[in-house]
C-alpha cells in the first residue's frame, strides 16, 4: 500500500494545477494565446535575449494549457516566447504528445525553422517538460536540430523513460498490453523504458556536441521515475534536483512545469547562464 503522502502529494498538486488552468483553459486554444511575445511571429529578439524560446509540452499537454505560467514568467523578461502542438490523434482534441515520438520531432524541426524565419534569430533555446523535455534530444541527435538550438533545458524529462512508480513493470504480467498501448497511443509505448525508441535515442550517447543541456527533476516525481533516470551523461549537461535548491518545495511532474517559480527562475538561468543568480526558496517572489 502506497504512503498516504505519496498518494496525497500529486493529487493536491493536480487539483492545484487544475484550479489555475480551469479558467483560461475554457476558452484558449492554440491559435489564440496571447500574442505579446508568446506566439507572437512579429517579436524580434533582443540583443539580452537574442534567441527565441521553444516551449515544448508534455504528454496529454498542449501549447496553451501546458505554459499558462511559464510563458508569461520568460514573455516578461524579455523573451520572445513560442510553443506548438505536436504527436495529435485523430479524433483527440487538446490532449497531444501521443503520436509517435519521431513523427513528433519532425513537427517539431518545422516549428523551429518557421520560428527561426519569423524572428531572423540564427539559433532558438528549447524549454520542454516531460516528453517536451526529452523529444527534442531526437531532432538534436537525428533531425539536424544541433545546428539550430543553443540549449534544451528539460523540466522533469523521462530521458531514459518512464515508469509511473513501476506500473509500467506489470505490462508483462498482462498479455497483449503493451500492443493494444503500441497501436492506440504509440508516443506512450515510445517512453516506456527499453523501447526501440529510447534505445535508439541513447545509443551512443545522450548528447550531442555544441547543445547546452539543463535538467531540472523534482524528487516528488511519480511519472519520470525513478527521478534520477531524467538525468543526463556528458560534457556539456548540468543536472540540478529542485530540492537541492529549496528543501521545502513538494512539487511534483505535474506541478514543477506548471506553477513552479523556483523551477522558473532555474529555467531562466540555463536560458542565461552569463547572468545567473542563485536559485533559492526566495526565488518563489522573482
Amino acid at each position: 500500500m502506497l504512503p498516504i503522502k505519496r498518494v496525497l502529494r500529486p493529487l493536491a498538486a493536480l487539483l492545484l494545477a487544475a484550479a489555475v488552468a480551469t479558467v483560461p483553459a475554457a476558452t484558449a486554444t492554440a491559435s489564440d494565446a496571447p500574442t505579446s511575445g508568446w506566439n507572437d511571429y512579429s517579436c524580434k529578439p533582443s540583443a539580452a535575449h537574442p534567441r527565441p524560446v521553444v516551449l515544448v509540452h508534455g504528454t496529454l499537454g498542449n501549447s496553451v494549457d501546458n505554459w499558462l505560467s511559464l510563458a508569461p514568467y520568460l514573455e516578461h523578461r524579455g523573451y520572445c516566447v513560442f510553443s506548438l502542438d505536436y504527436g495529435q490523434l485523430q479524433g483527440v482534441p487538446l490532449f497531444h504528445g501521443l503520436g509517435p515520438i519521431d513523427k513528433s520531432a519532425a513537427q517539431l524541426s518545422d516549428f523551429v525553422d518557421k520560428v527561426l524565419a519569423a524572428t531572423g534569430a540564427g539559433k532558438a533555446d528549447l524549454v520542454g517538460h516531460s516528453q517536451g523535455g526529452m523529444m527534442p534530444r531526437y531532432y538534436l541527435k537525428f533531425l539536424g536540430g544541433d545546428a539550430k538550438v543553443n540549449s534544451l533545458v528539460g523540466i522533469a524529462p523521462d530521458n531514459h523513460g518512464a515508469t509511473l512508480s513501476g506500473l509500467t513493470n506489470l505490462l508483462p504480467y498482462f498479455p497483449g498490453a503493451g500492443d493494444l498501448i503500441s497501436a492506440a497511443t504509440p508516443g506512450l509505448a515510445d517512453q516506456i523504458p527499453g523501447s526501440a525508441f529510447l534505445t535508439k535515442l541513447n545509443d551512443g550517447g545522450d548528447t550531442v556536441p555544441g547543445v547546452h543541456y539543463t535538467v531540472i527533476a523534482t524528487k516528488y516525481d511519480e511519472v519520470a521515475t525513478p527521478w534520477r533516470s531524467q538525468y543526463l551523461s556528458g560534457s556539456d549537461v548540468h543536472n540540478v534536483l529542485l530540492q537541492d535548491l529549496c528543501p521545502l518545495d513538494l512539487s511534483e511532474h505535474v506541478a514543477i512545469a506548471l506553477l513552479d517559480r523556483i523551477a522558473f527562475h532555474e529555467v531562466a538561468n540555463a536560458l542565461d547562464p552569463a547572468h545567473a543568480t542563485a536559485t533559492t526558496c526566495a526565488s518563489v517572489f522573482s
